[in-house]
């Protein structure tokens, strides 16, 4: 996390008041200073009354009038010109003040995204600097108008909170920029999917690292995001500077959920397109319901087959023997079959919950 004092409260005043004092000091009026630098009186005029700037060509002429080196005036002029632009930028904050209230900043503090702020307009500018635009319109372009089409093909306009949900997209942005990893390969990337499956079925308490460090090798980017209010995902799929970046949260803090959120995000990066984002949990267009089935089955084969499933179902009633005997036969985690059961209610919920493994990230989790 890192800021930018965005609020400077030194006042600088425009050069012109200085050369008003020297020439007051050398008794030379405005007329004759003009003539001696040989610009227009009226030029000279609009300066002294703050009206007008000192050029760096203007500072060199009066260096030779006035025996000041010219960067003393192109230091005064810079100093000014970036005081009046910063004064104008205070205002732009105050106008977005309404803007900034719709963001969960509390939580976004307590995650570590941002500095802790109290006054409305620092929030503003913690707000701009995370998301690295200028202005409440220069977000909507990015996540409603989707003005980089190429980088970010997907509108929020429509999602029920857009603004949790941006915030949570651009951290995740910051965490795959802070990674550094070789060319993706589809290639070594199905194949570690094998090696990934074993991790899945043992559940090591370093799982995530391991996933990570695999996925890296195959130039594939994992991150892990904690949910935040108002932007309860399981996980997201992007491309990012020619890498596919998988982001995760965690949600529902089990393995069976997590695993198979990676999967169906495996299936993305493979069976779609580098222009595509996906969300897990909004609202799709018709078009893209098709691709999350696609990804939803790919993740089924991976994680507990259909067919494997209806070896199971004709088992039933299952002892705990038997399901783990299932498990290391289909080389997969015993959660991932109850959870398959539970989820068509097959089974009750209450049953088999010893076969979960309660995720924890070391992070915050937010009730939803």
């Amino acid at each position: 996390m890192a800021s930018i004092n965005e609020f400077y409260t030194e006042i600088a005043f425009h050069p012109g008041e200085t050369l008003a004092e020297k020439l007051e000091e050398l008794k030379m009026g405005p007329k004759e200073f003009a003539i001696r630098t040989g610009k227009p009186e009226k030029t000279i005029i609009a300066i002294l009354k703050g009206t007008s700037s000192i050029t760096p060509e203007m500072a060199v002429l009066f260096e030779s009038v006035l025996k000041i080196p010219a960067n003393f005036w192109i230091k005064r002029q810079f100093n000014f010109d970036e005081y009046k632009a910063r004064e104008k930028r205070a205002k732009a904050f105050e106008e977005a003040k309404d803007w900034a209230k719709n963001f969960p900043f509390t939580d976004m503090v307590k995650c570590g995204w941002l500095n802790s702020k109290t006054k409305a307009e620092e929030k503003v500018a913690e707000l701009f600097y995370f998301f690295g635009l200028s202005s409440p319109d220069a977000w909507k372009d990015y996540f409603f108008n989707q003005q980089l089409k190429v980088a970010f093909r997907i509108s929020l306009a429509h999602t029920k909170e857009p603004y949790a949900i941006s915030a949570w997209i651009r951290q995740g942005e910051i965490q795959a920029k802070q990674i550094q990893c070789g060319e993706y390969s589809e290639a070594q990337f199905k194949k570690a999917l094998i090696r990934i499956k074993n991790i899945m079925a043992t559940q090591a308490n370093n799982f995530f690292e391991q996933l990570q460090e695999i996925c890296l090798t195959c130039g594939v980017k994992v991150v892990y995001t904690p949910c935040i209010k108002k932007a309860p995902l399981s996980g997201a799929t992007r491309w990012i500077d020619d890498n596919p970046l998988i982001q995760l949260t965690g949600r529902y803090k089990q393995n069976d959920r997590f695993w198979f959120t990676f999967f169906h995000e495996a299936g993305h990066i493979l069976l779609h397109g580098k222009k595509d984002i996906f969300l897990e949990d909004i609202d799709y267009s018709d078009a893209d319901l098709q691709k999350e089935a696609e990804a939803n089955d790919f993740a089924i084969e991976w994680t507990f087959s259909k067919e494997q499933e209806e070896e199971v179902l004709h088992a039933l009633p299952l002892s705990t023997e038997g399901i783990l005997t299932f498990a290391k036969k289909f080389n997969t985690h015993p959660a991932m079959i109850i959870g398959r059961l539970q989820k068509k209610e097959l089974l009750p919920y209450a049953n088999g919950r010893d076969f979960f493994v309660r995720l924890d990230f070391g992070e915050i989790f937010f009730e939803e």
